[in-house]
């Protein structure tokens, strides 16, 4: 029996997706899912599995490129409203590619050795409680010299180091920190505390790593947040990928880190 609450597949659209409208906010979501999506190479005809695919907007964003996708899901609700969503697409735009979707567990998934292309996680690992065995099933899935890619939010980031100072400094002169969830604390549907190199160590257990690249440099520390809010609208996507740029040389200080590789012939 799989120790996975009910709560953390079936909860409603906001835990799930971030809600957020702050231009970071904004900024990290689209360039990882950019990043994601491209080092997946969904070209036509190509076979690609989403992990984990949630409301299925990043199939579908697969699918519209071409590939034949399939997205895989435990939560009933979220896969329903794939499949309504994929409906309302193929009215609108009859004959439109539109995924396969399956209800199938990250560790145990519902396909033969070799029949995928690519596959894909996007944010989610770090909610499963066996990680490593999902990273163990993409590989296995996927074919020799095609592509397993993982995007993983890192929780030593220069934000989230900027924040603890931040607070060490406020403790130190008298005036503790806020109740609640701090920015670089783990959210209670996360089951594993990712840095760079445990998502290094648990990836290389099953593919041989190709790109390790970071995603963001800043979000979610306030002061970064509400300066690039005050910013006029030329400076401030200018700033934003700057610091992506230099996010991107600098894994272990980005806000997320995309990794991508060829699965290794397993061990288990």
């Amino acid at each position: 029996m799989r120790p996975v609450r009910v709560v953390d597949l079936d909860r409603d659209m906001s835990d799930v997706i971030p809600t957020g409208t702050t231009r970071d906010s904004q900024f990290l979501f689209e360039r990882m899912t950019e990043r994601t999506l491209a080092y997946a190479d969904p070209a036509p005809g190509r076979r690609v599995l989403d992990v984990a695919s949630g409301f299925g907007q990043d199939s579908l964003a697969l699918a519209a490129r071409g590939a034949d996708v399939v997205g895989a899901e435990p939560s009933a609700r979220m896969t329903a409203w794939a499949r309504l969503v994929s409906e309302k697409a193929e009215k609108e735009a009859p004959g439109a590619r539109v995924p396969l979707w399956v209800r199938g567990w990250s560790d145990a998934l519902p396909f033969r050795d070799d029949c995928f292309d690519a596959a894909l996680c996007k944010g989610a690992i770090d909610h499963f409680d066996r990680p490593s065995l999902a990273i163990a099933e993409m590989a296995r899935v996927v074919r020799p010299g095609g592509r397993v890619v993982l995007a993983i939010a890192n929780f030593d980031s220069l934000a989230c180091r900027l924040a603890r100072w931040q607070d060490a400094l406020a403790r130190w002169r008298g005036r503790p920190p806020g109740r609640g969830r701090r920015h670089y604390d783990v959210p209670a549907d996360h089951f594993t505390r990712y840095d760079l190199a445990l998502m290094r160590e648990q990836a290389a257990r099953w593919i041989d790593l190709e790109r390790v690249t970071g995603v963001s440099l800043g979000w979610g520390f306030g002061p970064w947040t509400r300066s690039v809010e005050r910013l006029p609208e030329p400076v401030a996507p200018r700033l934003l990928a700057a610091a992506d740029a230099v996010a991107t040389r600098r894994p272990e200080l980005a806000d997320v880190v995309v990794l991508m590789g060829r699965p290794r012939r397993r061990r288990r």
